[in-house]
């Protein structure tokens, strides 16, 4: 099912969504990110529009992040890879205002969903994507976690290029990364779709105000920053997905 934040008036839907946000709070949600940095950790935008739609909903949220060496260091300024290396878990505690616990400690009874959100990280750091494209292998404890939530029918959400992982690790899964014809410029990274097809997985076409919710496996995804477009809309993306993670928590 795919959710667009355009289909009627956007003040009566902005309305109707703040009433839906309110009759879910108090649910417990697990952030997971992969580092601190668009082309190397978590983007930066995404996951502030994450935790700002769940703070705004009244969810409580507890951050991870893997404890591990990240996969490569890259000069934002530049795009240039760096000699020094830099770990995982300390660089999303920048994000996280230094509340930020290691992945391979969460307990999933105590939480309602889990949210990735996008940037290289996740395609480096969470797995390797962006090495081996669909022959990609998703980092150990990501996979176990993400399969603990799923076999606890628990949902998960997923933006940006995030949604590849899901489609690794649970067969068939219905995602959606944006368009998938490639060579435009609005969308520059559409071969991911291709990719996601590639492991077995469905890719849903959608544009980067909607959300496709997968229900079988309560998996939602949105486009993100697969798009270049402007930052207001990333962050209306991303909090349509969180409303329909939390619907299904």
């Amino acid at each position: 099912a795919v959710v667009s934040t355009q289909s009627t008036g956007s003040n009566m839907l902005r309305l109707l969504s703040t009433r839906a946000m309110s009759s879910v709070g108090g649910r417990k949600v697990a952030v997971v990110l992969s580092g601190c940095g668009v082309y190397d950790g978590s983007e930066v935008h995404e996951a502030s529009a994450v935790m700002t739609h769940l703070s705004r909903a009244g969810a409580e949220v507890s951050i991870y992040a893997p404890d591990k060496d990240q996969f490569h260091v890259v000069d934002h300024t530049s795009g240039s890879e760096m000699i020094e290396k830099r770990n995982v878990l300390k660089e999303s505690a920048r994000i996280a205002r230094g509340k930020v616990s290691a992945l391979d400690g969460i307990v999933t009874a105590d939480h309602d969903a889990i949210i990735i959100p996008g940037g290289f990280g996740a395609a480096k750091n969470l797995s390797n994507f962006a090495v081996e494209g669909p022959n990609m292998e998703v980092d150990e404890t990501v996979s176990r976690v993400l399969k603990e939530f799923h076999g606890a029918g628990k949902p998960i959400g997923l933006c940006c290029i995030a949604p590849v992982i899901a489609a690794k690790v649970f067969e068939g899964v219905e995602v959606t990364v944006g368009s998938d014809v490639e060579g435009q410029d609005k969308w520059p990274y559409a071969g991911a779709a291709g990719a996601v097809k590639a492991m077995g997985g469905q890719h849903v076409v959608t544009d980067v105000n909607q959300t496709h919710i997968d229900p079988k496996n309560k998996v939602v995804t949105t486009p993100a920053f697969m798009c270049e477009t402007a930052v207001h809309e990333i962050y209306d993306g991303v909090g349509k997905m969180v409303e329909e993670v939390l619907k299904l928590a």
